[in-house]
């Protein structure tokens, strides 16, 4: 069946007189499939991965992936001029994809992307998602526990030459009892990068979990206390 032409279409909607009067719908603009030039800005798209629908397992306990279909998405991705944001949370990263599967998903497509600038002579743009979702929020003592985890997948992720995004920890923010707290973790982190970081901070209308971080439930507090530590570290913060 032919989709319709727009332009055929009509929607009658009321004015501010009261009255109705006929819309005419236009035909859409024809955008590329692929980006033609470079864009005067970055934007990162956090992918979400495509499940493997014919694996044996429980999704809600099991990982299983169709990777060629995830990192076919990816390669779509950087074909728009996007960049990806890998193994976020605002993805599935920690509703469903574990950290053990979030690496491999993180070397597969720092891989691919590699694979991608050298067929289309341009860069494929990938930051990863490091947290500390590997650890149980209730079973950590200490914000050091904190610190070593982020330095754990740090290494991880660096290792398989990936670019640092650094997410919220639920763990941080259920031991931090300050402020201070919060600027100690996060400038070993920083301090440690090989390259500049992206600082990702949800607030709790996205996980309650993260209630009062960066030391405060006070937003306006709590933004002081994050662009503190991003002035403190300007060399080593990308975004």
């Amino acid at each position: 069946m032919n989709a319709p032409i727009l332009s055929s279409m009509r929607i009658t909607l009321p004015t501010t007189a009261g009255k109705l009067e006929t819309f005419v719908l236009s035909e859409p603009r024809a955008y590329p499939d692929k980006a033609t030039g470079a864009f005067n800005r970055v934007a990162l798209a956090a992918a979400h991965v495509v499940a493997d629908a014919t694996a044996a397992n429980d999704p809600w306990l099991d990982c299983a992936l169709d990777w060629d279909r995830t990192i076919a998405y990816r390669e779509y991705l950087w074909d728009l001029g996007l960049g990806v944001a890998e193994a976020m949370d605002t993805a599935q990263r920690g509703m469903g994809l574990d950290w053990p599967t979030s690496l491999e998903l993180i070397q597969r497509a720092v891989k691919a992307g590699k694979a991608w600038e050298a067929r289309n002579g341009r860069p494929a743009l990938i930051f990863c998602g490091c947290g500390t979702d590997h650890l149980d929020p209730a079973e950590v003592r200490s914000v050091a526990d904190v610190l070593r985890a982020y330095q754990e997948q740090m290494a991880a992720i660096e290792a398989a030459g990936g670019r640092l995004i650094v997410m919220a920890s639920r763990a941080l923010a259920r031991v931090a009892k300050s402020a201070a707290d919060y600027e100690r973790v996060y400038q070993q982190v920083l301090s440690q990068a090989r390259r500049p970081v992206i600082i990702h901070w949800l607030g709790e209308m996205f996980d309650p979990a993260l209630a009062g971080y960066w030391g405060s439930a006070d937003h306006m507090l709590a933004m002081q206390t994050a662009a503190g530590i991003i002035k403190a570290n300007a060399a080593k913060v990308d975004g």
